[in-house]
């Protein structure tokens, strides 16, 4: 049967590799929308190769450029943040939700409004409106599958399992590329050495998490919402080889753990044939070649991006937001040199102590919370 698809952010390395699927699978899906932020040329190539009925840039300027490309397609174009929304409205069987940060937020709760199958790799979006948008879920039927490969693997070992079982869910980490990095040479730490992350191939935001150890504080808020066992249930533990990707503990002393190579295919390929399976062109796991795998407990002085992620989500309501929001603005002035790496943890924390806003009501709410902390942090940012 043809399923239809939209792609959020289909030109990111997570639109990349969902298309690429697609791609070896054509006969399987109907291409609805396509978004992209301001790549123009890559969006038009897509909408091309897939047949896309819509494609949208958010960034409106580059909206001309987007018509001339797309001329005498046939495929309909339009652009603007509320385009994104509008496309993510117009409903698939499937929607990929991989617009980084607080942007994806709208277009993520307008795609859950349709009730059908949320592929959600957006994880700022949970964790900015976790109770908002698992409210949404509910009311309109919609299903929520997650993507990061952590959540992914969580999902399925608790397939056809009761939560009331779960003992605890553990969350692995890279560690990233400082993860054994002493807390001076952090200090002096480069965005050229925070983006080359050791196992996986991701954008700079996303590298530049995982150096810090904010990724793994986002997924723990992510998993919260998405498994409720509790946050006493909730565990973190550095993996470095990345083969392990997350594991469940039920009562009776079994864990399941769920392993694959770092490859963002296997649960986006997951997410989107399920309940089914698909074939994927990944290189299945070659253990004796790895060798062994390591764990370890993860360091909290020298990176406290998770003990401020796990205050956050006990804290719930808006707190959360606010971190998202600090977390993106101090990301993106250490990435323009405006701010040393480990001012990224400090001035999250500072905006969290300085700023608790009430619990937000509705997807607006959020937004409000979310300029506010950006404003304060960019305050902060300016005058370091």
């Amino acid at each position: 049967m043809v399923r239809s698809l939209s792609v959020l952010g289909a030109t990111g390395s997570i639109g990349a590799s969902t298309l690429d699927l697609v791609r070896r699978n054509r006969a399987d899906w109907r291409v609805v929308a396509l978004t992209a932020n301001s790549s123009v040329l890559d969006l038009a190539r897509l909408a091309h190769e897939f047949s896309a009925e819509l494609a949208v840039v958010a960034d409106e300027a580059q909206l001309p450029a987007l018509r001339e490309a797309l001329a005498g397609s046939g495929i309909a174009v339009a652009g603007g943040a509320q385009a994104v929304v509008e496309a993510a409205a117009r409903g698939a069987d499937v929607t990929v939700a991989a617009i980084v940060g607080c942007a994806g937020l709208a277009p993520t709760m307008a795609a859950i409004e349709q009730g059908g199958i949320i592929a959600l790799a957006n994880k700022e979006a949970l964790v900015s409106a976790g109770e908002v948008m698992t409210a949404a879920v509910t009311r309109y039927g919609a299903t929520l599958l997650p993507i990061d490969s952590e959540h992914n693997a969580i999902f399925q070992c608790l397939s056809g399992n009761d939560l009331d079982h779960v003992r605890s869910i553990t969350l692995t980490a890279s560690g990233g590329p400082f993860r054994d990095w002493s807390a001076e040479r952090l200090s002096a730490a480069t965005p050229a050495e925070a983006v080359r992350h050791p196992n996986w191939d991701m954008g700079a935001k996303i590298s530049v998490d995982s150096a810090t150890m904010f990724n793994k504080g986002l997924e723990l808020i992510e998993a919260h919402y998405l498994f409720p066992v509790g946050l006493d249930r909730l565990r973190i533990i550095v993996h470095p080889q990345s083969v392990v990707h997350s594991m469940v503990e039920y009562r009776d002393g079994s864990t399941l753990a769920q392993l694959g190579p770092s490859d963002m295919r296997v649960p986006i390929a997951s997410a989107l044939a399920w309940p089914a399976r698909m074939d994927t062109p990944c290189a299945p796991l070659d253990l004796a070649a790895i060798g062994e795998l390591t764990f370890r407990a993860p360091d909290e002085e020298r990176f406290p991006a998770t003990r401020l992620a796990r205050q956050a989500a006990e804290a719930g309501g808006a707190i959360p937001a606010v971190l998202n929001a600090a977390n993106e603005v101090a990301v993106a002035a250490f990435l323009a040199g405006q701010i040393a790496f480990t001012r990224i943890a400090a001035q999250v924390d500072h905006v969290l102590g300085c700023f608790a806003p009430a619990p937000p009501a509705s997807l607006a709410d959020v937004l409000a919370v979310d300029a506010e902390a950006r404003a304060r942090t960019r305050e902060l940012a300016a005058s370091a």
